[in-house]
């Protein structure tokens, strides 16, 4: 927050956004989620924020910058008793695999970089970097985020649905985000029962991924909730729709 942010009572998220750096986009995915929401609205119902919300902000940005999720951050300001120590220690061995991998991927360029003899490549050494990275930081990823045995068991999963099945997959997960996004702008309630057979879509291609695995299904959602962006992909976005389907499914329930 910059010097004088306190000097103010109330700020509209515009205002807010300005002031800390983040997207408005971010204050309303916070909102959404129940980790800030503000304490007031304007006549036109617009977001108000308190001072104390402006303190709340604080404390998340400052557990954001320790390498902790959401989820996380939730826990240690709903429940004071929950040791960021060892939230903060599970972190730090997150960051020693990570430097692990780095000097790996170091490994893997300084070879490819000695297979590049001028005038010998017919693509360009830039290209080739950049491909031979983009696929590097990927598995980076998978590593970080799922068990040797969980990726043994997607490479079968992998190879028992077959590559035509995964391509069409992947067309229907970005058509039902379309449709998810659709019905989010339009505030449509999550009860709805449109909506809830969109969930059940949705919830139905995340089992046919994980083989109705929950372990595997909980590091795919550790995944989306802890990185910034995923094949291009802003997974704030899609943090938003994962928690609006979960409250879909949640209403599914209650009518069962």
């Amino acid at each position: 927050m910059r010097q004088g942010a306190t000097e103010k009572t109330e700020w509209k998220v515009g205002d807010l956004a300005g002031r800390t750096g983040l997207s408005v986009r971010t204050l309303h995915h916070y909102d959404e989620i129940g980790l800030l929401s503000p304490s007031g609205r304007t006549g036109l119902g617009h977001r108000l924020y308190s001072a104390g919300d402006v303190l709340r902000l604080e404390r998340i940005r400052s557990l954001r910058a320790l390498g902790l999720s959401l989820e996380e951050i939730r826990g240690c300001l709903e429940d004071p008793g929950l040791s960021v120590r060892g939230l903060v220690e599970l972190r730090v061995s997150g960051l020693r695999e990570e430097i692990r991998l780095r000097q790996e991927l170091l490994r893997r360029l300084e070879a490819v970089a000695a297979r590049l003899r001028p005038g010998e490549e017919e693509v360009p050494a830039e290209e080739l970097v950049e491909t031979a990275m983009e696929v590097i930081e990927m598995s980076e990823r998978i590593e970080k985020y799922y068990t040797r045995e969980q990726l043994e068991a997607l490479e079968k999963r992998r190879q028992d649905v077959g590559e035509e099945r995964i391509r069409a997959a992947e067309a229907e997960w970005a058509g039902l985000m379309e449709e998810v996004r659709r019905e989010m702008e339009a505030n449509t309630d999550p009860a709805e029962i449109r909506v809830q057979r969109l969930a059940a879509r949705w919830m139905g291609l995340v089992k046919e991924f994980s083989g109705g695995d929950p372990g595997i299904e909980r590091s795919l959602g550790n995944m989306w909730h802890q990185e910034e962006t995923i094949h291009g992909i802003d997974t704030v976005e899609v943090r938003g729709m994962m928690e609006y389907i979960s409250r879909a499914s949640a209403a599914s329930n209650r009518q069962d």
